[in-house]
């Protein structure tokens, strides 16, 4: 039986109302944590030569555009108050496609095989570990608002459990963002942003390349432009280690 003219009118515009739901135009731009110091783009990642650059302060970005592409820019430093020569820091990017969902979570969905993170840990590795990295986030809730002292415009996100997130601040709009489509196809992997999420080293991805990124790139990059990490990242977690001391004594 044929469907009646208005019933397909109605359904098709139901559905193209569903789609739309799932993008929010609020979203759209480059937002950063108050240092201002970490964006997304081709700043914080050339996938060309494999290097990731260290910013001066740690913070994170993300970058959303109005067709629900997204990238997210990371760069997270611990200090061990009782070693402050064992600290930690991670420089991690990846990028892929977001949704709303209609309990007014955000699901972002990465490609699998773009993602990259250089991991640094004085006390267990003499240099930076460079590895591909992925991981899916969910996000319980977000709002959009504009700060009333300062009119800043402001983004909130709220993990899957609800704890809320450094705020985010506008940066840029249009967003800035290395392009949206698969950077570093391999053949071995898919390429959809819709796979299952999880981090994942780079020995395993690597040695299943067939056409491609080549380990020693990877190494060489690693060691030879980035391994002054460890040396950063000390010197900061000295600083928090300090600050700590401080503040243990005088609260």
């Amino acid at each position: 039986m044929l469907l009646p003219l208005k019933s397909l009118i109605l359904g098709g515009a139901t559905l193209a109302s569903l789609v739309a739901a799932q993008i929010d135009t609020q979203l759209t731009g480059t937002w950063t944590t108050k240092s201002r110091k970490v964006f997304t783009g081709p700043g914080f990642y050339d996938p060309v030569n494999e290097k990731m650059f260290e910013p001066p302060l740690t913070g994170f970005s993300y970058s959303f555009t109005d067709n629900g592409f997204y990238e997210v820019a990371y760069y997270r430093a611990s200090a061990n108050p009782t070693d402050p020569t064992c600290t930690k820091g991670v420089i991690q990017w990846q990028h892929g496609k977001y949704s709303k969902a209609s309990n007014g979570s955000l699901i972002l969905n990465p490609i699998t095989v773009d993602g990259r993170q250089l991991m640094s840990d004085r006390c267990t590795y003499a240099n930076s570990v460079y590895t591909r990295y992925h991981q899916q986030e969910i996000f319980k809730q977000y709002e959009v608002l504009v700060n009333p002292f300062d009119k800043a415009t402001r983004l909130n996100l709220y993990g899957w459990d609800g704890a809320p997130l450094n705020p985010m601040y506008l940066a840029y709009r249009p967003p800035q963002m290395l392009p949206t489509q698969t950077l570093n196809p391999t053949k071995a992997a898919a390429t959809s942003a819709s796979q299952p999420s999880g981090t994942t080293k780079s020995k395993r991805d690597l040695e299943g390349d067939q056409d491609g990124l080549v380990r020693d790139a990877l190494t060489r990059n690693a060691l030879q432009k980035q391994s002054t990490n460890a040396d950063r990242i000390w010197w900061l977690g000295v600083g928090l280690t300090a600050l700590g001391s401080v503040g243990y004594f005088w609260f």
